[in-house]
C-alpha cells in the first residue's frame, strides 16, 4: 500500500464540456462517496492521479477545502485509445475498517527444471483494513513438479487480510510442456537437412 496526498478543488460544472476543460488543464475529474455522505465532484491534479494508480490498491489523502478525507480508488475510467484517464471514482474509507478489493497475483521463484507454469486467476478477492490495503498477492511456485495445482485457499495471505474467492479456484498450475507432431517433423527435417548439407559440403571437399 502506498499513501497519497491529493490536493482536490470542488466541481460547480458538470457534463462532456467541463470534463474536456478540466483534461485540457490537467485535472482529473472524481466523484468521493461513502458513509453515508452525498457524493462530492472534485477535480484532481492529472499527473500526480496518473502516478498515484500506479500504485496499486494506495491509501488517498483527499485535501479539500482544508479538511482531509481518506479514500481508495474503486473506479478508473480510461479513453481506450490514449489511455488518458477521464474519471476517478474514490470510495471514502475510515481507520479500523474493512474494505473487499481485488489484488493482483504474483509469481515468484521457479517450478522445477523442464516445467512452465501458467496463471489461470490473475487477481484475488480479499478482505482487508481500509488503511492498510497489499498492493500484491504473492505464490511460491519453488520446486513444483509438472501436475501441481494452487488453489485460492492453499495461498499465503498478507497479514490481516481474508480471502473472499473460493478457495476452491484454481490460482496457477504447473506442467511439462509437451512438443507437438509438427515440432518434431520440423526437428527431423532440419536434421536431415544438415545432414544433407555436411554431405555436399564433404564431398566437394574430396
Amino acid at each position: 500500500m502506498s499513501d497519497v496526498k491529493l490536493t482536490a478543488t470542488a466541481r460547480t460544472e458538470f457534463g462532456k464540456g467541463a470534463a474536456r476543460r478540466l483534461r485540457r488543464a490537467d485535472q482529473v475529474p472524481a466523484v468521493l462517496y461513502g458513509h453515508g455522505s452525498d457524493p462530492l465532484h472534485v477535480s484532481l491534479p492529472g499527473h500526480d492521479t496518473m502516478l498515484a494508480l500506479k500504485h496499486a490498491n494506495a491509501l488517498f489523502e483527499i485535501e479539500l477545502d482544508g479538511k482531509t478525507t481518506l479514500a481508495i480508488a474503486k473506479d478508473v475510467q480510461r479513453e481506450p485509445v490514449k489511455n488518458v484517464i477521464e474519471h476517478v471514482d474514490l470510495l471514502i474509507v475510515k481507520k479500523g475498517e474493512k474494505v473487499a478489493v481485488e489484488v493482483n497475483v504474483h509469481v515468484v521463484d521457479e517450478s522445477a527444471p523442464g516445467t512452465i507454469h501458467v496463471v489461470e486467476t490473475q487477481a484475488l478477492s480479499l478482505e482487508a483494513e481500509a488503511t492498510n490495503l497489499p498492493s500484491a498477492v504473492e505464490v511460491s511456485i519453488a520446486g513444483l513438479e509438472g501436475g501441481a495445482i494452487v488453489h485460492a485457499g492453499e495461498i499465503k495471505l498478507p497479514a490481516g487480510t481474508s480471502l473472499l474467492t473460493d478457495p476452491e479456484t484454481i490460482v496457477l498450475t504447473v506442467s511439462v510442456p509437451h512438443a507437438s507432431a509438427d515440432d518434431l517433423a520440423a526437428d527431423e527435417a532440419a536434421a536431415e537437412l544438415a545432414a544433407e548439407q555436411s554431405a555436399a559440403a564433404h564431398a566437394d571437399e574430396a
